[in-house]
């Protein structure tokens, strides 16, 4: 997404990927761009735009500080992070500390570009499952990452309280007040299902909480999550338009008043507080049955240490990587970002700072990483996820017969 989540900008990132098998990765020597002593570190991220980009720069200049070193730090494109991560792995120049979006981690990992950060004696002892998950590798972590977000279900306070309905938790309630809401050129629910990975992000947490799993998408509990979004769009109370939005689309789409509830994140909360007319609040996406836990993904940045093959500057590179960690900068970054802090014992404060992050954060407590399953090999399934939405929202195939024929091609 152009507004700071980079996790979603990567649809190229599968081409790329296909370069690390040739590069032979392994146990880099040392390093062009890593040689000489400690005093400076190379730092690479994504973050290009701001605020983020300022956020980052005084975080980590102060870390920089605190561990008497001087912060190199260059922000590369989302879309262009990769491809340099590669060339620089191919060429031995890879930086100090490498910022990576978390669903990337394992495909790197798996080219032996990064370091184990065990061997530096970090851990992530007290972070939530599925973070940990995200950055684990055939058993060792390979980064940590300080904060996350997920998607929730926004609600215009406005119409919902002129219609009398409540927020809906349950996919049956979800249904009905989308029909409910949905009135001349107004849609009851807005979500995005393009063809990107994008679309799966907005699917999995349905697919998910409904005991679908993505090492077999063809089964009841998916087909079943699928028909839900089938019938919004069938019985109008969603857009058809939906195949083709991007989530900054939905967005626009909510922000104008054209759909009364969205799925969404809290990267969004910059551009609807923009309009002081716009009243909104966020809840938890819904389930299938009252009782039910929702089970979202989690996006958000790792940090990691490459392997450069200097020690000194590898040890420096971790205390960098704590400090980024600390409880301290995970509340800070939370607080700024509109994200959630990665250690369970700060989120109950952190949601009674931040009430608006109070359903996210809920969320995050049971969320899962994309790659927790098939690992380096998630791309694929996200791929057959988004071509059997695609297909069922556009009355290609039944869901049924969508996520077959998606899941055997």
């Amino acid at each position: 997404m152009a507004q700071r989540r980079a996790f979603l900008r990567r649809t190229t990132l599968a081409t790329a990927l296909a370069l690390l098998a040739p590069l032979s990765l392994g146990a880099c020597g040392s390093s062009a761009g890593s040689s000489g002593g400690a005093d400076t570190l190379r730092v690479m991220d994504y973050y290009t735009d701001q605020p983020d980009r300022g956020i980052y720069a005084k975080v980590l200049d102060a870390c920089g500080r605190q561990n008497g070193v001087k912060i190199e730090r260059e922000a590369v494109a989302g879309p262009a992070l990769i491809p340099k991560v590669l060339q620089q792995a191919s060429s031995r120049t890879l930086p100090d500390v490498l910022m990576l979006d978390n669903p990337d981690l394992q495909q790197i990992a798996a080219g032996s570009a990064l370091a184990p950060i065990g061997d530096f004696g970090l851990s992530a002892d007290g972070y939530a499952k599925g973070v940990v998950d995200a950055s684990t590798y055939q058993g060792k972590l390979y980064g940590l990452q300080p904060v996350t977000n997920t998607i929730g279900l926004f609600y215009n306070k406005d119409m919902l309280d002129k219609a009398g309905i409540e927020p809906p938790t349950t996919w049956a309630e979800l249904k009905s007040a989308a029909k409910k809401l949905t009135s001349g050129r107004r849609y009851g629910i807005a979500f995005a299902a393009p063809a990107t990975y994008e679309g799966t992000w907005q699917f999995l947490p349905f697919m998910w909480s409904n005991g679908g799993d993505e090492k077999d998408i063809a089964t009841p509990e998916v087909a079943q999550a699928l028909q839900l979004w089938v019938d919004l769009v069938g019985s109008g109370s969603a857009s058809k338009s939906v195949v083709n939005w991007s989530q900054a689309d939905v967005d626009d789409q909510f922000a104008a008043g054209n759909a009364a509830m969205m799925v969404n994140g809290p990267w969004q909360f910059p551009v609807l507080d923009k309009d002081k007319s716009l009243h909104y609040g966020v809840v938890q996406i819904p389930v299938p049955e009252t009782g039910d836990t929702p089970v979202v993904p989690l996006g958000g940045e790792t940090w990691t240490i490459p392997q450069t093959g200097n020690a000194q500057r590898q040890a420096k590179a971790a205390k960098v990587v704590a400090c980024l960690n600390s409880d301290e900068n995970q509340l800070a970054l939370a607080e700024q970002r509109q994200t959630v802090p990665t250690k369970t014992a700060l989120m109950d404060k952190f949601a009674a700072e931040q009430p608006r992050m109070r359903a996210f954060t809920e969320q995050v407590r049971n969320a899962r990483a994309r790659t927790g399953e098939l690992g380096k090999d998630w791309p694929k399934a996200a791929t057959r996820i988004y071509t059997a939405m695609q297909t069922a929202l556009t009355r290609g195939a039944t869901p049924a017969k969508a996520l077959k024929q998606a899941q055997d091609g």
